[in-house]
Order: structure tokens, then C-alpha cells, then sequence
């Protein structure tokens, strides 16, 4: 198979184009930047205009694309226009953010999408949902029926730049009273990086189209079990202490992004966004590896880093005892 890969050197991108030159395909790697042009030097790279523009793909036909790079739709519509006459099929990774409402465990595919507030939004941070809910509709507007719409929930593994997984496999490896936000029983979905990039493969070779939710695992998953098996394979020592998500915001502790995985059940979403349906993946076989699995090898990846890297998410040792000491202190461990 010809397959053309618009972002394929950075986490999911390059896993999918691992997985893709491993099966034999003919794997050509556009860059709208200079990043990762040293890896697979068994693929063809080629080059974005300074303005990351595509001309230089122009007359050139591929079986299939994988775009997991798409997020302003004025770029993804870039991508679909020029290729829609010389492509037989196109991926795009989405996300299930992607979804208007999540207030309910169960959400499917057809649950309603979020709308953009204008055309002219590109605020990703703010409408990061809302944005690649219309980057599907210009895929979906160019091929139709030959378009396959992947919604991920959180992905984790080897090779995340996020760290929002690997915190708590890093911190579960070290010794010391662990804070752990909010409920025990919170429900998380994650699906491994190396398991998404097969299937999304798996469904571009065959030519599968429609959207699907991937997420994992197959049955309910809660943050205790998480940090459990984090601490399991880790081998760190100590207690664990679950803290009211009250007491983290009076602290100034900012969710998913300084306490990784956790979010507030306040927000009208926080159950919902952890337990989409996966039913119809499942059915069209997606297949997980145990949690334990993804921990040990995202712990193994993560000691070859360097050890002053720095990371994009959790907190420092020295914040979480001063968080632990707050705690103590504050007599509301019955909470």
C-alpha cells in the first residue's frame, strides 16, 4: 500500500509509521517542520512549503493517508482538497473531545458534535473539541464514504510528549507518601499508543470508514487501580493519600495538566469523557494490552530519558509533600 502520513514522527504519527514500514507499505512522511527527518530513513520525507503547505505531494497518488496532525480545520482543509482526486482513503485521528456534551457514561458515535462559536476560531486550547469537530466535517465533506474518523481518548505509552500518563508511572516508581487526586472509584479510559497506531493501520488497509471511538480498557478502569498498578510495577514504597478535589483547587492546583488524568467531577463532562463506548471498535478489532503492560514499557522509555528533561505535566516532589503537609494540617482527612 502507498500511504502518505501527515504527522508521522511524533508519538502516535511515528508508531503508526513504524508499524506501517514493519508490514511492508510503500510509507511516505510529509514534515510541515524539521523535526524527526533523521527517523526511518527507509521512508520517503518530504518537505512542507515555508508556510507548511502541501504543493510539493502535488500530483502524487497514494492508497491511503493517516493524518494525525489535524487540528485548525483551514489546514485539514488544505490537506483534503489537494489530495481528494489522487487518494483512495482518508484517516483522520479526532479525539473524543470532539463531542458537543459528555455528561453521561456511554456516549456512541452518534452522539451530537461541539460546535465552533465562529468560523474564524483557532483557539485550540480553548476549543480544542469544538476545532476538530469541524476538521472531521472537511474531511467528511471531501471523501464521503471513503473517510475513517478515529476519536481517541487520552493516549499513553512509549514516546508521549505529554507526560500526562507518565507522571504517575514515574511517581509510582519512587518511594514516599503519594498524592492521588480526588474520588478513588473515578472512572479513566487510556488506550496505548502502540495499540491505536495497529488498528488505525489495520483499518486503513482494509479500508474501514465511519467514525469510532477508541478508548480503553474493555471493562470499567478507576484512578485507584491506576496508581495501584503504577506502584506495582514501579516498585515504590509508600502510602497513598487521596485528596478532596476541593481542597486541590483552594491550593491552586490545576487539573489534567498539574494532577495528570484527574478532572473535576464538578465539570458537567468529567464522567463522560472517561467512558465513551468502545463497542464498535471492539467489533471491528480493536485489541488492548493489559495496564500493566503500558506502564512497564512507558516506565522503560521514560528512564532512557535525560534526567533534567523536562516535563510537560504534574508536579514536583518538593510541591507534592508541601501539598501532603497542607493536607495533614488541615484536619479534613475524613472528608
Amino acid at each position: 500500500m502507498r500511504l502518505l502520513i501527515l504527522g508521522g514522527t511524533v508519538f502516535l504519527g511515528k508508531h503508526i509509521a513504524s508499524a506501517a514500514l514493519a508490514a511492508g507499505h510503500d510509507v511516505t512522511l510529509f514534515h510541515r517542520g524539521q523535526h524527526g527527518l533523521d527517523l526511518f530513513p527507509s521512508a520517503e520525507h518530504v518537505l512542507g512549503d515555508r508556510d507548511g503547505g502541501l504543493s510539493a505531494l502535488l500530483g502524487r497518488r497514494f492508497d491511503a493517508v493517516i493524518d494525525t496532525s489535524g487540528y485548525l480545520p483551514r489546514v485539514v482543509r488544505q490537506s483534503v482538497q489537494l489530495l481528494q482526486a489522487s487518494t483512495s482513503h482518508y484517516t483522520f485521528i479526532s479525539s473524543v473531545s470532539a463531542y458537543r456534551s459528555l455528561t453521561e457514561i456511554g456516549a456512541t458515535e452518534e452522539a451530537p458534535l461541539a460546535q465552533l462559536p465562529s468560523d474564524s476560531e483557532e483557539d485550540i486550547s480553548t476549543w480544542y473539541g469544538a476545532l476538530k469537530a469541524r476538521c472531521e466535517a472537511e474531511v467528511s465533506g471531501r471523501f464521503g464514504e471513503r473517510a475513517l474518523l478515529i476519536r481517541p481518548g487520552l493516549i499513553v505509552g512509549p514516546d508521549d510528549p505529554s507526560d500526562r500518563f507518565t507522571y504517575w508511572v514515574a511517581r509510582g516508581a519512587r518511594d514516599g507518601e503519594m498524592l492521588a487526586p480526588g474520588r478513588p472509584q473515578h472512572p479513566v479510559q487510556v488506550i496505548d499508543v502502540r495499540d491505536l497506531a495497529a488498528w488505525t493501520l489495520s483499518m486503513a488497509e482494509r479500508g474501514a470508514t465511519g467514525a469510532y471511538n477508541a478508548a480503553g480498557p474493555p471493562a470499567p478502569l478507576t484512578m485507584a487501580e491506576v496508581l495501584a498498578t503504577c506502584r506495582e510495577v514501579g516498585g515504590g514504597i509508600g502510602p497513598t493519600t487521596w485528596v478532596t478535589e476541593a481542597f486541590l483547587a483552594e491550593q491552586g492546583v490545576a487539573p489534567w495538566t498539574e494532577m495528570p488524568l484527574f478532572i473535576p467531577e464538578s465539570e458537567p463532562d468529567a464522567i463522560g469523557l472517561d467512558s465513551v463506548s468502545i463497542r464498535k471498535a471492539l467489533s471491528a478489532g480493536l485489541a488492548l494490552r493489559p495496564l500493566r503492560d503500558t506502564v512497564r514499557d512507558t516506565l522503560a522509555w521514560d528512564r532512557t530519558r535525560p534526567i533534567d528533561a523536562v516535563r510537560r505535566a504534574g508536579i514536583s516532589a518538593e510541591r507534592e509533600r508541601e501539598l501532603l503537609a497542607a493536607w495533614h494540617g488541615s484536619g479534613r482527612q475524613g472528608d
